[in-house]
């Protein structure tokens, strides 16, 4: 009782500034409800300092009515359950369909993403946290994925915003520019699908530019297509989590020689793998499985919008110009590597 007394504050704010960022983003997709989250989040930090405890807090309220523990508590385990219920979007039997013919242009992507970043992210002297976050956001599912990288390599909230931010800027050029670069090039439907499901960053961008494509094309092949390659994509969020969890226990373990691997494991991507392996067999009936997602979807809204008024919007504005640099270089390669491997397949 006194942890849920301790955490309710919290979590009925984030839940009261999610759902109108929620309501926004399923009129505005391309944009998505994540982004709006984390904007409003910040905006009521930036009006109401002394209510959010946040770092541009300057007196703090009475411990009765803090909302500090249960915004934490939303950024941090909320934010692990929506990845869990986000399994339920999964069916293995088509990313073993799809994957056959996806995976091979996945894994050069993911390479390309995963050097731009370190590359870059040098040269600009960037933090190593976000380098990472704009790198598995780029490389596999945008925003998903740096929710489920950010715990696992103890990310702050002032990286998570910085990463987020940059993934919807170029989720937005992307829709624009993906279907008048596919029809320059002469792309057909299979090909588009494919180039926009392994490297557009966001599923709901993957789709929009992929509704755009196909209504020129007057079929929906490349949307249904890019869609399933997007969804196999997502899966990459498994070994990718898992590799950092061992880079960092062993990061860890260098500095302090009592450190234990169960300390950084995902143990919600182990959740999320369950839940997308019952999914696959258990025959759920998709309305049952479409509301588990759609509730995971809103939780992921929660845990922005928490990360959000934990952000100091100005430093955000000020700071912003190096990870956007860091994003348009490994966007640009995750596009460009896809073209070219599929243009290597077609000639091999």
């Amino acid at each position: 009782m006194m942890k849920i007394r301790t955490y309710l504050p919290g979590i009925l704010l984030c839940l009261a500034i999610a759902i109108p960022a929620w309501l926004l983003g399923q009129m505005f997709p391309i944009i998505g409800s994540p982004v709006f989250g984390i904007l409003f989040g910040m905006i009521v930090t930036m009006l109401f300092p002394k209510i959010i405890l946040s770092p541009g807090a300057t007196t703090p309220v009475p411990a009765s009515y803090s909302v500090k523990d249960g915004v934490q508590y939303t950024s941090k385990k909320i934010l692990q359950y929506a990845i869990i219920l986000l399994g339920f979007e999964m069916n293995l039997f088509h990313v073993i369909k799809v994957g056959g013919e996806s995976l091979f242009v996945m894994l050069f992507t993911l390479c390309a993403a995963f050097m731009t970043a370190f590359l870059v992210g040098k040269a600009l002297k960037l933090d190593s946290n976000m380098t990472i976050l704009i790198g598995v956001g780029t490389s596999i599912c945008g925003g998903s994925a740096i929710a489920a990288t950010a715990p696992v390599i103890k990310a702050d909230d002032k990286d998570v915003a910085h990463s987020l931010s940059t993934i919807f800027l170029f989720n937005v050029i992307a829709v624009f520019i993906f279907p008048m670069l596919g029809h320059l090039i002469g792309m057909g439907d299979h090909g588009f699908g494919m180039w926009a499901g392994t490297a557009i960053n966001d599923t709901s961008s993957v789709v929009a530019a992929s509704v755009s494509w196909s209504a020129t094309a007057g079929n929906n092949t490349a949307l249904v297509f890019a869609t399933i390659v997007k969804l196999t994509r997502t899966l990459m969020i498994v070994p990718i989590t898992l590799a950092l969890a061992l880079y960092m226990s062993q990061k860890e373990k260098n500095a302090n020689s009592s450190y234990k691997l169960s300390k950084v494991f995902p143990w919600f991507v182990i959740g999320f793998v369950a839940v997308a392996i019952l999914h696959t067999f258990a025959n759920i009936p998709d309305s049952v499985s479409h509301e588990f997602v759609t509730i995971g979807k809103f939780f992921i809204v929660m845990a922005m919008t928490a990360i959000g008024l934990n952000t100091n919007l100005k430093k955000l504005i000020l700071n912003g110009i190096k990870p956007i640099c860091l994003g348009l270089c490994c966007w640009f390669a995750v596009a460009s590597i896809s073209l070219l491997v599929q243009a290597a397949l077609k000639m091999w």
